[in-house]
């Protein structure tokens, strides 16, 4: 009897027929490992535990019904087929849901991220940005057909009506809310008036509230230029877009009341005022009064030309001393002036001529030595009233 020979692909063939008519609904769990989100909106990862690890899929449109980012490491829950792909001879889970395998796991995952965000410095009270005062302008990011966003309007209305509410409606809960929460966010902040913004919404268990937990939700408020209030679930409810906000609220309703002030108290705060401020301006005035009166009756107010006199004199001593000094040096300047003046003038020749002295001149220069007239030549003799030839 001759044994039947099959082909790698007729026995693979035969494989994948008994596998995924046999595993064709399943739910395994098992911890992730390799999670890898593909470019094309598909999940790449491996399923493991202590003995085993299978790999699975999970195509893009199933993957967003999940309500949680899948992290390595997390317990998980996946419902789905066992595919055989026979090009390379392997099989491997066809991913329809996932779900965590229970709390603690989202617990873990909380608690992961929030270190992580911390290590970062998103948490640090420098980066918290002031609430304003008087906010012309709120924007919410919640679901609009939410009770919270109700309580918000209803609170908003009563405290302060000046305020205009801008609502960028979102999914709070559920697959592709953090998407939806991060959109939001970003698109208030292309607004150029918005002053303050709240997000958050009802109470709800872990699941219900997970959307606040993701990480692009925190980095989105991180990065929001409009100071944040977060306003997530119940007092007792904390999430990660509570400790990255600006400021936390126990409530949706506390967020509204954080982000407005009281009409009433400010309608009170005037009315006290307008009662007390003529009081008020008169014991101002009053107190500016005695402080003029006192600088008024003082000497130096009363009298100011005494000290503009003193002033006076003071310079008019100073120009006398000036004045004396001067004449003094102009004085002994003309003083000594008129001596070499009279000196100079003893020296001229006229006036020596007119003593009866005479100039003695030969060949036209000035005999003043005997021994410098030359014998026999003629001279001149030049006297004060006129001048002689001797030859």
């Amino acid at each position: 009897m001759i044994e039947a020979v099959l082909t790698v692909g007729e026995i693979t063939g035969l494989i994948k027929q008994t596998v995924e008519e046999n595993f064709s609904d399943i739910n395994v769990i098992g911890e992730l490992s390799n999670f890898k989100p593909h470019v094309s909106g598909h999940w790449y990862f491996t399923l493991k535990d202590s003995s085993a690890q299978i790999s699975c899929t999970m195509w893009k449109g199933l993957n967003s019904y999940v309500f949680f980012t899948p992290q390595d490491g997390m317990k998980v829950i996946v419902s789905g087929r066992v595919t055989v792909y026979p090009p390379r001879g392997s099989y491997q889970i066809d991913v329809r849901s996932m779900k965590p395998a229970g709390v603690g796991e989202l617990q873990a995952a909380f608690e992961k991220l929030k270190q992580k965000l911390s290590t970062e410095g998103l948490f640090d009270a420098q980066f918290k940005k002031p609430i304003p005062k008087f906010p012309k302008k709120i924007g919410i990011v919640t679901a609009i057909d939410g009770a919270a966003f109700q309580d918000m309007k209803s609170i908003a209305a009563r405290r302060y009506p000046l305020a205009e509410l801008v609502i960028a409606s979102c999914r709070v809960q559920g697959e592709g809310a953090a998407q939806d929460i991060t959109n939001s966010i970003k698109l208030l902040n292309e607004q150029n008036d918005i002053d303050v913004m709240i997000v958050g919404r009802g109470g709800g268990s872990l699941e219900d509230l997970w959307a606040f937990n993701e990480e692009i939700v925190a980095r989105a408020i991180f990065d929001s230029k409009i100071p944040v209030i977060s306003g997530v679930g119940h007092e007792i409810d904390f999430t990660i877009a509570d400790f990255v906000a600006d400021l936390r609220a126990p409530t949706p309703s506390a967020a509204m009341e954080l982000a407005t002030p009281n009409s009433e108290e400010l309608f009170a705060f005037i009315s006290e005022f307008s009662y007390y401020f003529p009081e008020k301006m008169f014991g101002i005035i009053g107190d500016y009064r005695s402080e003029v009166d006192m600088v008024t009756s003082s000497y130096g107010f009363r009298m100011p030309q005494d000290f503009v006199r003193n002033k006076q004199q003071q310079l008019d001593n100073l120009l006398y001393r000036f004045q004396n000094i001067f004449e003094n040096r102009l004085s002994g300047s003309k003083n000594q002036l008129n001596l070499l003046s009279h000196k100079i003038q003893s020296y001229n020749i006229d006036s020596i001529l007119k003593r009866g002295f005479a100039i003695v001149k030969q060949n036209e220069v000035y005999i003043g030595r005997l021994k410098k007239l030359k014998a026999g030549e003629p001279f001149k003799l030049k006297f004060f009233d006129g001048e002689t030839e001797i030859k």
